[in-house]
């Protein structure tokens, strides 16, 4: 039986059980769905302890400011059957809370430290969550959101070196290529 075959097996046994979404085949051993928010805990227990699914290999988020969500995605992985499940969720930007998953897979907290710090997405229960975890001292609000100004963060906080100008990469480069101006 085909990684693609066990993929889309597995999802036919998801949708009977869970509201999740349509399958994204993104290669043949890796799929994603979107599961409601209510629904994430139930569907990871199943998957870890009746589909295989002991390893999370990851917790990350996508910010999509039009749409005014956030996109958490939990990648898990069945080593024996080599296949990958990304589970996404998706959660309303503005005060972004999400149920902590510390107790299922301890590696959990770590990456949900970094989401609340660097999205501003909270995860009650979680150990540790409100220490400081990468930026120290960080006043402003969490720079993954897209509405951080990287710029004017950087111009209000750092100032210019002497010797060192930006240039407009375009420009740049075709003075670099051409200098005769060919």
């Amino acid at each position: 039986m085909t990684t693609l075959t066990i993929m889309r097996e597995l999802h036919t046994r998801l949708k009977a059980l869970f509201p999740v979404g349509e399958l994204t085949e993104q290669r043949p051993a890796l799929g994603f769905v979107t599961v409601p928010k209510e629904h994430l805990r139930t569907t990871l227990m199943h998957l870890r302890v009746k589909e295989g699914f002991t390893h999370l290999v990851l917790l990350t988020a996508v910010d999509w400011l039009e749409e005014g969500q956030f996109q958490l995605t939990y990648l898990l992985s069945n080593r024996p059957l080599a296949i990958d499940l990304g589970l996404r969720v998706m959660l309303p930007r503005d005060a972004a809370t999400m149920e902590s998953i510390h107790d299922v897979w301890p590696t959990a907290a770590t990456y949900q430290r970094e989401l609340r710090e660097m999205f501003g997405i909270d995860f009650p229960g979680s150990p540790r969550l409100h220490e400081e975890f990468i930026l120290e001292g960080w006043k402003d609000i969490p720079p993954y959101r897209r509405d951080f100004d990287t710029l004017k963060y950087a111009n209000e906080s750092y100032s210019q070196r002497p010797g060192r100008e930006t240039h407009d990469p375009a420009t740049h480069m075709k003075q670099q290529l051409y200098p005769n101006g060919r």
